[in-house]
């Protein structure tokens, strides 16, 4: 009886042992595939953000580099050096002139054609005397009076990007300027990071690739030109995807996503391909350390159960040092995956802070210009002041100081639009009135009004005319059309200034002079139009006064007036009562 009783007993603790291993194993499984699909998920579309968030920065990068270009072709066409020298066939001293354009702007390549589409001068001297006629950018570019893009593909597969417009003189073309964008700097970008990059233009053609082979190809092809994968490359593949849901395809061998992104530039894509590698791997090093620590559990219970065996019990030691040693180079994996993770958050900020340095390079040049009245108008005071001191008019030599203080917080105030300038909107607006913004500009242009015996009438109503504006940006459109009216009754014997403000439904400030008008009313308010003498003025002043005029919900216009001169009306949204401007 007791024989059979410690058989029964054996039998049944060898049941129980199977069944608590079978229910172990069951457990690990189902652990071990939540975990798989959870990490998974939450990991790709961690991925596929830090994808769509570089592809955005690719997208800001390739457009700014387009956008700085697209402006030259309009600078050249007006330079008159270039539009003589096409007039004239003297040639001598246009390369050069091409040559000190392309270091100021940072354009790779610039050439002048003339009417038959020959190169005359370029920025390259060895492109001098070749033929461009049957281009498409110079023949585009003679049709039109605007500035014309073309994508040319040479024979050797590579893509150039050109700007062109039409050079004239008296309403006949003289020839053409084109100027090349470099891209290329973009594409070496795009090749030092993981991702595969690619933009295709609006017949789904490759123009931009991290992997140059693809150029000139559809995306499909692109894909499919890629090296037949073996059946052991495809059995690799199988067993290193298995933790992933859907793979998009297949670059290099390696599973990758998909991602595009609209490009705002002649129905233009931008498509990256970016790796599942780091997923795969931080999910596999998780993994495996679940599998580590359920072994160690099945070791530890195997170690208790089979503790009277010493050969069981030299194998489950050996089996733990080897899984220690597992952890160990798991763990230097991952601190090596997460100082890479670091590195490329840091590339990210380094491309969103130069696209910043970019925009605010921009803006600190129109708030330079806007600084040079105030300056001029103390220098004036300063010299004022010394006059007055040295006759001992003490008092009004301090009024002059005065003057200079005001001036000083004004160019305070402009520099602090550099700290805003990612503020636009209507969040810093307050009621003000036009009246005073009026006469604060005259009290700007008094210094240089009394240069000269200019009559200024000015016919303001006795009512205040309120408006919802910044104060500071509003005088500095009066101001500028105050100096634009002051420089042009400079060759006038009598000049005269009219300044005539209206209240109705709008705000209506007219500003006329009796200069001798404006010549080119449509590009009054391009940036850098001048017709100014060098030196004397940039071309910047109307066209930030027609975005300020805009931004306050309003408008500038221009037109000459039928007795002569230039008549600038300025109309801004009038508040009507006391409750309106509190809002």
């Amino acid at each position: 009886m007791n024989a059979i009783s410690i058989r029964r007993r054996l039998n049944l603790r060898r049941w129980i042992t199977r069944l608590a291993l079978l229910l172990f194993f069951v457990m690990v499984v189902g652990v071990i595939y939540s975990t798989n699909q959870i990490l998974s998920d939450r990991l790709t579309a961690s991925t596929r953000s830090r994808a769509d968030l570089r592809l955005t920065l690719y997208v800001g990068n390739l457009m700014s580099e387009l956008q700085r270009n697209s402006i030259v072709p309009q600078l050249l066409a007006r330079d008159p050096e270039l539009i003589n020298a096409l007039a004239s066939s003297d040639y001598s001293r246009s390369s050069l002139r091409l040559i000190s354009f392309a270091q100021e702007i940072g354009s790779p390549s610039m050439i002048l054609l003339d009417r038959d589409g020959r190169s005359v001068a370029a920025t390259d001297r060895n492109r001098i005397g070749t033929v461009h006629k049957a281009d498409s950018y110079f023949i585009d570019a003679l049709r039109s009076n605007q500035t014309i893009y073309r994508t040319v593909q040479d024979a050797d597969g590579r893509f150039t990007f050109v700007y062109s417009r039409r050079l004239d003189q008296g309403g006949s073309p003289l020839g053409v300027i084109a100027v090349e964008v470099d891209l290329g700097r973009l594409e070496r970008g795009w090749a030092s990071v993981s991702d595969a990059v690619l933009v295709t233009d609006s017949s789904g053609r490759i123009v931009l690739a991290s992997e140059p082979r693809w150029r000139g190809f559809d995306e499909t092809t692109a894909m499919e030109s890629q090296a037949t994968p073996t059946a052991f490359a495809l059995a690799v593949r199988a067993t290193q995807d298995w933790s992933l849901d859907t793979v998009d395809g297949y670059v290099a061998g390696e599973a990758v996503m998909r991602r595009e992104s609209r490009v705002p530039f002649q129905g233009w894509k931008m498509i990256s391909y970016t790796t599942y590698a780091s997923v795969r791997e931080r999910v596999n090093g998780i993994l495996a350390l679940e599998i580590m620590g359920f072994a160690i559990l099945l070791a530890a219970g195997l170690w208790f159960s089979s503790r009277r065996t010493l050969s069981q019990l030299s194998f489950v030691q050996r089996e733990s040092v080897e899984l220690r040693q597992l952890n160990v180079r798991l763990q230097r994996e991952i601190a090596e995956r997460e100082k890479v993770q670091k590195t490329l958050e840091v590339a990210e900020q380094t491309l969103a802070q130069s696209s910043k340095l970019a925009a605010l390079g921009e803006m600190s040049a129109a708030v330079s210009h806007e600084l040079n009245q105030p300056l001029a108008a103390m220098k004036t005071y300063l010299a004022g002041a010394r006059l007055l001191l040295q006759r001992r008019r003490s008092d009004e030599a301090l009024a002059s100081f005065q003057r200079i203080d005001d001036l000083i917080e004004r160019m305070g105030a402009i520099t602090k639009q550099l700290k805003s300038y990612a503020r636009k909107g209507a969040e810093a607006f307050s009621p003000v009135d036009m009246r005073a913004a009026i006469n604060a500009g005259l009290a700007m242009m008094e210094p240089q009004l009394k240069t000269r015996a200019v009559n200024i009438q000015r016919a303001l109503p006795a009512e205040p005319v309120m408006v919802l504006a910044d104060r500071l940006r509003l005088e500095q459109v009066i101001v500028n059309l105050l100096r634009n009216a002051f420089d042009a009754t400079k060759a006038v014997r009598e000049p005269q200034i009219e300044l005539l403000l209206a209240a109705g439904d709008n705000a209506l400030l007219t500003v006329r002079d009796n200069g001798p008008g404006i010549e080119d009313l449509d590009a009054l308010f391009e940036p850098f139009y001048t017709t100014k003498q060098p030196g004397d003025g940039v071309g910047l002043g109307l066209a930030i006064s027609s975005g300020i005029a805009i931004e306050l919900g309003g408008r500038l216009t221009a037109h000459n007036a039928p007795e002569g001169g230039a008549v600038f009306e300025l109309q801004l949204p009038i508040l009507k009562n006391e409750a309106e401007a509190a809002e």
